[in-house]
Formats: C-alpha cells, structure tokens, sequence
C-alpha cells in the first residue's frame, strides 16, 4: 500500500471532490519520441504523436496552447512554433489518446516536463486531436534527420538488406544489381515472401542499395529454379522453407520510404494463426538499375544521352564520399545552394536518385558540409516522393524567407557496394588514416597485395585512395615513405604510372601503366598517403575584385622590390631603371574558408622563405595566380602572390581570429573567416604595359598547385570579362570558376588544363 503525508494527501482528495485528476508528470520522453504526422511531406507539421509503451497515440486539444507547441516543436528539433491546430485537422488518429490538458510554461526543454492528466487519461475522442505547425528553420544544434531502422512497437530492428545473387552472370557482377532479397532482422538473415510485392517494394530496396531505380524480373524463370528446388529432396533450401524464422512474411511499401523498416512490414503471420509464413510461394527477387558511376564500362553511348547524362541540374559539393555534399541546383545558368528550410529525407533522396546513387541515408541542415558562394535558389523544398529531378519538387525561392547560407543544406547517399574499399589498405603508418598505400590487383590470373610506384603520385591521387579507403580527403600525398613499415610480403610494386583525373572510385579505375616499371623501384620510394575526415575550401570574392580593379602607371623607382619577387612583366629588365613606369591593373582580393577545416601552410615555420627586400616570410611561395587571357584562352599577361601573410583579416560575428602574421605568428585560415589581399600592397596586380586595347578575361586561381588539400578545388578559380581601351578598364561578369558551368563533374586534370590555357 502507498504511504502519502497528511498534506499530500488532503490535496488529494481535494481534487478528487472538485472533479479533477491530479496533475501528473508523464515518464522520460528520453527514450520515446515524438513525431508530427499529416497527409503532405513537410517534416515541420502534423498531428502530433507521442510514443509511449511501444505504441503510438496522439494528445487531445484540450488546454493546448502556443506555449506547448513552443516545446514540442523545439523537442523535434525546430526553432520555434508558429501556431497549433485543434479539432483533428491532420485527421484523426489511432491508438490510445495518450495525454490530455498538456500544461506548459513554454521554456521547457520537452514535453516530459511538462503537466498533464497522466498517461491514458482522457476524455476525449480522437476528432480532438492536436495538430502543431513548426517554424521550418531547425535549431543551430539539430544537425541532419537521420534513417531509422526501428521497427514496431518493440522497436525491433531491420537492420540492412543484400541481394543474394542466383544467376551465374549476377554473380559475377560488381555491384549485384540482381537477386534474392535478404533482410537481417535482429541479428538473423531472412528471405521475403514474393506474396504481393511490388514495385514500389522494389524501389525501396533498391534505394537502400544505392540503386535510383528498379527493373522488371523474369519472374516465371526464377519460379522454374524455386521449384526445381523444392523437388530436390536433399535441397537445404527446402527444408529452410519450412520454418517461419526462414521468412519476412510481407512488405508493403509506397515507394518513398527512405528504409524498408519505414514500410509496412509483418515479420511472422498474424498471432494466433498458426500458419506457415509462405505457403506457395517463393523468395521474392529483386532488379535494380546501377547508376552511370557504378556500371561496367561500356562503348561510348549516344550524343543525346550522352549530353543528358552529364548535365543534371543538381550536383553534391564538398563531400569526403562519393554520394555526399553540398546540394547546389542549375538555375538561370548560375548553381545556387538550397536552404535547409523543410528540407527532409524524401526531398534528399530524389536528389540523391537522380544524380544516380540510392535513397537518401541522412539528410543535413546548417550548413553541416560547408557553405556555398552565390545565390540560394531554394527554400521549403516540398517532394512527395516520386519526382524524378528535384525541379519537379514545389519550393520557394531560397529569398523569400531570408535564408543565409548558414541554411545550405547537404545530402549523404545510399551508395552501392562495389567492393573497391577491400582492394586498397594503409600499412605502417602511426594512425589508421596514414601509412604506405597497399592494393590489390590481379596478376596472371592471381590477387595479391602490393605497393603503389610513388612516380607521377600527387595529391589527386591521394584524394581517390583515401576516398577508396572511406577516410575522406587527403591532407598529403607522400612519395618518400622509408620510415613506414609495409606489410610483410607486400613491398614488391604492383601498380605504376598512376594518373587519375579525381572522380574516380578508386586506384583500380585510375590510368596506369600495363607492365608494371617504377624508375625508383621499391621500398622507401613507395606512394602513401595522409588522410582526414575534414578539409578548407578557398574561395575567391569576385564581387570585391569586379568593385576595386582600377590601372595604375607605377614608377620603376617604386618597383624594386616587386621586380625582385618576379611581379612584373618579363620586358621590366630591359627597361631603363629607374626611368619609365608600367602599366599595372590593380584589384583587392578577398579569400574565404568555406570548408569544415583551418587551412594551414603546407610547411611549418622553419620552412618558411625569408625575402630581404619586403622583409616578410613565405610560408607559401606561389599562393595565386593572376592572368589575363584572350577570349580564346592566349595567356597576354600574368602575375602571382606569395601568401606572405596568410591570416584571419576578418571573422564574422562570434568567431574568433585564430591567425596573424604579426611577430612571426602562425598564419592560416580559419573556417569561417577570409583573408584580405588590399589593392595597394606590391604583386597585388597584373602587369599589362605590353597589352594593347581590346577585349580579355581576367582570371584568378588560388592555391594553383594544389600545395594545400581542399574538399573542393573546381571553385579555386574566377573569371572576369575584361574591357580595355588603352586608357581605363572594366572587369564584369565576375565569378567562380564553376558557377555557370552546366556539368556536375569537372575533372582535377581538366581544371589543370584550363589553368594552364591548354584550350
């Protein structure tokens, strides 16, 4: 029997008297949830559910105020609540009505905080239930809406799905496309019955493999191997078929489900039934159509399709995976950011199906992939589900509702499994992300592991190994790796002339030489690499360079030092010093940190480079270069800066400035902040006193040589249109590199090419 004090117990009665219930506290939410569920996508408004006991149910309207939906929306991760709902408008509910006269002050961090009649107790009736509509911006800490796998009341988990190959020729592919479906439920492999699958069944799974879409199966072959097994008397298949733990008993799925547990799914017959899970039938098997990244290599396909395939309207930026990044759309000729504002799974997965990977695992907010430059184009993306590209979604313009790109939202993919990351391995190295690269290759009809020539072996390189290894970026490419013990066994070199472009999934796919010859041989000469989960991205203001170019005649008397430092024109050391002057276009240049990491100097201070006559370090020697380009590409005019202060000019408002050159300080980037090159310092300039009048386009490159990893160097470059008459200048139309261009993937090899006017 409960013991209560005197007083506690007078209130008691008190209430009872007067006809209420006790105020009550309902248990933890922290291992419940809650969710808003309507009849549209948008993740930000619903009937609001409340899962308790295993089961879902909903809250009556009654005492429901802004107030308490202030806290549940901040709960579900929403910056605030923009009003409620009452009288079941997003449809009356099922189940139990959980609570009733919720009572909130509103500063509550969730609803378990929060009075109410108790657990169950309640008078109303489902036409009751409550509705909540959130604020669509999500909280600075609420960083991506994530797959669940949970299943049921219980929670059970669903946790992967294979496709189990039958066919020899499905065997022999890489990635299977083709198969028996298999789903690991708590712990155990099961085969689906085929009773009343469905496309959109299909389409799910195929999604959760990285496949965008499904193929037709020839159904009634695969009937004739079923049942050919199943007169096998000494089949293992049969006997396996006979038990219910063998089968998922069915799925029925709509088509828009990120993860077949958010399907419909009955893992055993209904209780009390005691009847096999499927009688008559056969496992269920699946088609799924590979993207054009994960194909076998074909002959070259039509000019059309060909052009189709390489100019989507939506690209990933910044990504450490294939399959993840920012997501930037094609408008108007110009890529632009999408605003995190309602954006969701089913939004992200019909981004992720149509650049050709699967459904979407994770979807991120605020900028959790870096930002972008440029215009936002969309906000409040709204998909159902079954669009084919993201321009089919309604949305709003990412202007209307003061987006920042603060908001950028990002994608991570499905992505198939090809099987390239048990090809590659690090060995030797103090941590598991560095060390001497080890792949696999076939050698007269034999696999075995051996070294990478370090010859020609770069940073694009690098990026592809580490990106084969699923440890993101590479932070160096090493060519001299003496102190880092290979495997034993490993050493003799396998692979040589490695050249990749930097989209590839791995080495393997890179060009390479056939017979394998490494001019250093091996040992201490072997490639290897560093890698980090995260990395900078420089990227050019061009709006401050259009505003601030403008020509100055500079007196030779004032260039000594600039002359010094190779910031003129090669007809300067002809001229009559220090009588003439030259010609210089002047401009400020402003360089941002739009990445996750700081970006540092490849060197330390010890190998920075002392220059007498400016009396400054180098800790970079070549940081840009500037050129000026005939519209067909002729370079007529060129410069270059050193980075001899690399630093935090300025940070926006809540950072702190981590970098200075002052007092031999430690220079770099810091994410977030810029560095600021002011027109009137020296090398600050393109020398064009040999260029006549006529039409150009100026172009700037940073960090040309790609000394420092970047997430994303296709934006490392910027051009403008350049007007000269003789007398005075215009630059306009300036932007960066990849802002008007309209396909999604531009290799490193040709960036190089256009950097180097190989037009």
């Amino acid at each position: 029997m409960m013991w209560f004090p005197p007083a506690t117990l007078s209130l008691l009665l008190l209430l009872l008297l007067l006809g209420q219930a006790p105020p009550s506290r309902p248990q933890s939410l922290g291992s419940t949830k809650l969710r808003l569920v309507g009849p549209g996508s948008r993740p930000e408004e619903g009937r609001l559910e409340v899962l308790y006991q295993g089961q879902w149910g909903t809250v009556c309207d009654d005492s429901f105020a802004l107030q308490e939906a202030t806290v549940v929306c901040r709960q579900l991760g929403f910056e605030a609540a923009l009003t409620w709902a009452h009288s079941a408008k997003y449809g009356p509910g099922e189940g139990p009505i959980w609570l009733d006269n919720v009572r909130c002050v509103g500063t509550e961090s969730s609803l378990d905080q929060c009075g109410s009649n108790g657990w169950g107790v309640s008078d109303c009736s489902h036409s009751e239930d409550v509705g909540v509509v959130c604020h669509p911006q999500r909280q600075r800490g609420y960083l991506s809406e994530r797959v669940s796998n949970a299943l049921g009341p219980q929670g059970r988990q669903l946790e992967e799905v294979r496709l189990k190959p039958i066919l020899a020729s499905a065997k022999r592919q890489s990635p299977v496309t083709e198969g028996a479906v298999e789903v690991r439920y708590e712990g155990h492999w099961r085969q689906v019955c085929d009773h009343g699958w469905t496309r959109n069944n299909s389409r799910v799974v195929c999604g959760m493999l990285g496949f965008p879409s499904e193929a037709p199966v020839d159904n009634h072959y695969y009937r004739k191997v079923w049942d050919l097994k199943m007169k096998d008397a000494k089949s293992r298949l049969k006997s396996l078929t006979q038990k219910n733990s063998f089968w998922i008993h069915r799925v029925n799925c709509l088509g828009k489900e990120p993860h077949i547990a958010n399907c419909q799914v009955q893992v055993a017959p209904a209780r009390g039934k005691r009847q096999p899970a499927c009688p008559g039938g056969m496992h269920t098997v699946v088609s799924c159509v590979a993207g054009p990244r994960f194909r076998p290599p074909k002959a070259k396909p039509g000019r059309k399709e060909s052009r189709t395939e390489q100019e989507p309207r939506v690209r990933l930026r910044s990504g450490a995976q294939a399959g993840e990044g920012r997501v930037e759309v094609l408008m108007n000729r110009q890529w632009g950011t999408v605003c995190d504002h309602g954006w969701n799974l089913i939004s992200a997965s019909i981004v992720c199906r149509q650049l050709g990977f699967g459904s979407a695992r994770e979807a991120l907010f605020g900028a959790q992939l870096g930002q972008g430059l440029g215009p936002i184009h969309l906000s409040e993306v709204r998909c159902k589900g079954y669009e084919r590209t993201l321009s089919e979604c309604p949305s709003l313009e990412g202007s209307q509702n003061g987006c920042q790109h603060e908001n950028d939202a990002a994608v991570r993919c499905h992505v198939p499994n090809t099987g390239f990351q048990n090809q590659v391995r690090l060995a030797g190295g103090r941590s598991p992300e560095e060390g001497v690269v080890e792949v696999q290759v076939e050698l007269n009809g034999v696999r075995r592991w051996g070294a990478v020539c370090s010859d020609h072996w770069g940073l694009t390189e690098a990026m592809v190994a580490c990106r084969q290894l699923g440890l993101g970026f590479a932070s160096h490419a090493i060519k001299d790796t003496w102190y880092w013990q290979g495997t034993p066994g490993a050493g003799e070199v396998v692979m040589s002339g490695v050249r990749c472009s930097g989209t590839e999934l791995a080495l393997q796919q890179c060009q390479r030489h056939g017979p394998v010859h490494c001019s250093h041989g091996t040992g201490r000469f072997s490639a290897g690499v560093s890698c980090t989960d995260s990395a900078p991205d420089l990227v050019m203001n061009a709006q401050l360079v259009q505003e601030t170019a403008y020509l100055e005649d500079r007196p030779l008397s004032q260039l000594y030092c600039a002359h010094e430092e190779n910031c003129l024109s090669q007809s300067a050391d002809h001229m009559d010093w220090p009588y003439g002057h030259r010609r210089l276009l002047r401009f400020s240049s402003q360089i941002y940190n739009l990445g996750r990491a700081d970006f540092r100097p490849k060197t330390g201070r010890h190998s920075w480079i002392w220059h007498q006559c400016h009396r400054h370090y180098h800790s970079i020697e070549v940081f840009t270069h500037y050129d000026l380009l005939t519209l067909n590409g002729s370079k007529v005019a060129e410069g270059h800066k050193a980075s001899f202060c690399l630093e935090d000019t300025n940070c926006p408002t809540g950072l702190q400035r981590r970098y200075a050159c002052a007092n031999f300080g430690e220079q770099g980037v810091t994410v977030g902040c810029w560095d600021t090159y002011r027109h009137d310092i020296d090398c600050q300039w393109v020398d064009i006193t040999d260029v006549g009048p006529g039409d150009y386009i100026f172009q700037v490159v940073v960090n040309p040589k790609y000394e420092v990893a970047e997430s994303d160097f296709s934006n490392n470059m910027m051009q403008c249109r350049c007007k000269y008459d003789g007398h005075r200048v215009w630059l306009h139309n300036c932007h960066t590199g990849d802002s008007y261009r309209a396909n999604a993937e531009l290799s490193l090899e040709q960036e190089q090419r256009l950097r180097n006017n190989l037009i």
